[in-house]
């Protein structure tokens, strides 16, 4: 089936839009590259409102953490880090410093266990400098796969056994075996390879299908776990970042988008897209840190 009626919800001009989640009564979405969290409107023609700033560095992605509201458990600069509703951080770890300002935190997603995965990537897309990480409910922070290029996802199938992760510059999504009690991830097994664009953040639904955005592709895309491809939403963006689903009745879909690296951006590029997805998802998981803060820092 081919949907092809997706509207445009903001003209948001957002250079890398990304990292939607449904809050339960709000989608919010990051702009990566300016370090900001936003809250989208619930109607067309509203602006979005900003939520925080970091300060300077880029914002990859959030999760809510459990216990603890309006804190954010972010892949944020060079790594991970609990923010507060200013932008202040208490660092869990730091692991891409020490390279030189060549590499920042990127997409991130939390497990049905209560774990935060975050991926690293290259500014520069060098091949092989990405790597993910997962940061246990102690706040402990594991490299749990290197020598990636630029990481995407990941998401999790409603049972937990199967973590997906998009590797964007080599157009593949990877289905891993994923351990629910300790986290160990299983040899991966591709679930699909594009030749037109390349995947890019994703969700999973309630049927255990992969919705992915494809950047560069001007569509998004529903994979079924054996990855034939049930169904495809086309974009007037050129560069779909990723996806959610929620809304009031639980089957919205919210498509970001970015105009980072396009020479003539059209409104639609950056805009926020939106329809119906015809099925629902997941909620948005809260991360688990049991971890005592320490003070922050700007």
């Amino acid at each position: 089936m081919t949907v092809t009626r997706p509207v445009m919800l903001v003209e948001a001009g957002l250079e890398l839009g990304e990292g939607p989640r449904w809050l339960g009564d709000r989608f919010v979405i990051v702009d990566i590259l300016d370090g900001v969290l936003y809250e989208v409107p619930g109607g067309p023609g509203e602006p979005l409102r900003p939520l925080l700033r970091t300060s300077g560095e880029p914002l990859g992605a959030v999760a809510p953490i459990e216990g603890r509201p309006g804190h954010w458990l972010a892949a944020v600069g060079d790594g991970i880090a609990v923010l507060d509703g200013d932008g202040a951080a208490d660092w869990l770890a730091r692991p891409e410093a020490g390279k030189n300002g060549r590499c920042r935190m990127n997409d991130g997603a939390v497990d049905p266990s209560g774990r935060f995965w975050a991926g690293s990537m290259a500014y520069d897309g060098t091949p092989g400098a990405g790597s993910l990480y997962r940061v246990d409910v102690d706040g402990t922070v594991v490299a749990a796969l290197t020598g990636l290029t630029i990481p995407n996802g990941p998401a999790f199938s409603p049972d937990g056994a199967t973590l997906y992760l998009a590797d964007s510059a080599r157009s593949v999504i990877n289905a891993y075996p994923l351990d629910i009690d300790t986290g160990a991830l299983g040899a991966p097994e591709p679930l699909i390879q594009l030749d037109d664009g390349s995947p890019d953040g994703m969700t999973v639904d309630d049927e255990g299908f992969v919705w992915t955005a494809v950047w560069g592709g001007s569509r998004v895309l529903r994979v079924s776990p054996d990855g034939t491809i049930e169904r495809t939403i086309h974009l007037p963006c050129r560069q779909p970042s990723s996806v959610a689903i929620g809304g009031p009745h639980g089957t919205q879909l919210l498509v970001t988008s970015a105009r980072h690296g396009l020479d003539t951006p059209t409104p639609a590029d950056g805009a926020i897209w939106t329809c119906d997805a015809e099925v629902t998802a997941p909620p948005t998981r809260t991360a688990v840190l049991r971890r005592e803060p320490q003070l922050p820092q700007k």
